[in-house]
């Protein structure tokens, strides 16, 4: 899934870096595993409790608040710099050089940014597991950490495939600057989300801390250029930012509704109701900004000239869940079908009683499987 990719730069340095023995190999696997299965674990147990509270939360609830994504925000960026050489991280080590306990915080990172999005066959299963009892429900959430970290495991058990890695040496640290960039991109990209959500002011409070990280960052890997310590010092500051931007951040007012995109009508079930009962054919997305899969379905299927001609030809009714503040009405709407988060695409044949829920990518097509439907004739699904 695209939500994975820009976190794997953290993992990559640790496979280049080859020749280790079979027990360092096992062990660094075992650890991330470690890393990405506890935090799946506790992003599972979190959603349960609190639905059993009453709460409408869904699969990647952490990135609906502001304080997360500020949070996340900053610590991608100290990666990024991290990365291009401005400092030298104290253990662990993100990229991986200190063994098992770089591997497990890498693990847990990128369990925790990369998994927002329900990708194909996870949709049903995260809907499967709200409605299993808490042990079943917790083997789901397992299986989905072990997913994500089963090709560092396959290569930390199989020497064969380690062989296939390029050997070390000098051009490890350039390839490490260059995996910088995905990072900063994926800072950008949280940026976005966090300008998004509570607007352009809260933005430039964020970049101002990102700026004052940098700055901390800049003198403690001055100090270490100079064979010192990074410095307990700055350590407090980085503390003290992190901790002190998501608090004073997470109290930000949201801003307005937004406007739907390409004249699409904001979701609400009445207006569901109301198209309806005109006997005219619907199509519902429920998409969220930070959902790196919904905004490439967006662009590549849905908001194209040969669908949207296709849905004014057929008086095809859209309507845009925005799931991106975890609306509490609208995630027991998606949650009532089996989903435990976005992206989620239904379609309403007019007089049917109950909606297609088509698969989680998408891609345009002028004729298929969909194409004998009534008013859908131009987005077929494919998963």
């Amino acid at each position: 899934m695209p939500c994975v990719f820009p976190i794997l730069s953290l993992k990559a340095l640790s496979l280049a870096r080859g020749g280790a023995s079979e027990k360092d190999a096992r062990g660094e696997a075992l650890a991330y595993t470690a890393g990405v299965v506890l935090v799946c674990l506790g992003l599972g147990g979190a959603i349960l409790a609190l639905r059993a509270g009453g709460s409408a939360v869904g699969w990647a609830f952490q990135l609906q608040h502001p304080g997360a994504i500020v949070a996340l925000l900053l610590l991608s960026t100290a990666i990024a710099f991290n990365l291009a050489g401005l400092f030298e991280v104290p253990t662990p080590r993100f990229a991986g050089e200190s063994g098992a306990s770089g591997a497990f915080a890498t693990g847990a990172l990128a369990a925790f940014i990369a998994t927002p999005c329900t990708g194909p066959f996870m949709g049903a299963a995260l809907g499967a597991a709200l409605v299993l009892p808490w042990p079943a429900a917790l083997a789901v959430f397992g299986g989905l950490g072990i997913g994500l970290s089963l090709p560092f495991l396959a290569i930390g058990f199989i020497p064969s495939w380690r062989r296939w890695l390029p050997k070390p040496g000098a051009w490890m640290e350039t390839f490490r600057h260059i995996l910088s960039v995905p990072m900063f991109l994926t800072a950008i990209a949280l940026g976005w989300v966090l300008g998004r959500q509570t607007g352009v002011d809260t933005l430039t409070l964020a970049l101002v801390a990102v700026l004052a990280v940098g700055a901390v960052l800049w003198i403690g890997g001055s100090r270490q250029r100079k064979g010192k310590s990074f410095g307990a010092v700055a350590q407090v500051l980085l503390l003290v930012l992190f901790v002190g931007s998501a608090v004073l951040i997470s109290r930000a007012p949201p801003v307005a509704a937004k406007t739907a995109t390409a004249g699409d009508e904001a979701f609400t079930e009445a207006k569901l109701a109301s198209l309806r009962a005109e006997k005219r054919p619907v199509f519902v997305y429920f998409t969220a900004d930070w959902c790196l899969t919904c905004k490439v379905n967006e662009k590549a299927a849905i908001d194209t000239t040969g669908v949207r001609d296709a849905f004014a030809k057929h008086k095809v009714a859209a309507l845009i869940g925005d799931w991106t503040d975890g609306d509490p009405v609208m995630g027991r709407f998606i949650q009532a079908h089996n989903r435990a988060g976005v992206p989620l695409y239904l379609y309403y044949a007019p007089g049917a009683a109950e909606p297609m829920v088509l698969p989680q990518v998408l891609t345009p097509r002028p004729t298929g499987r969909l194409g004998s439907l009534r008013g859908f004739p131009s987005l077929k699904g494919r998963g």
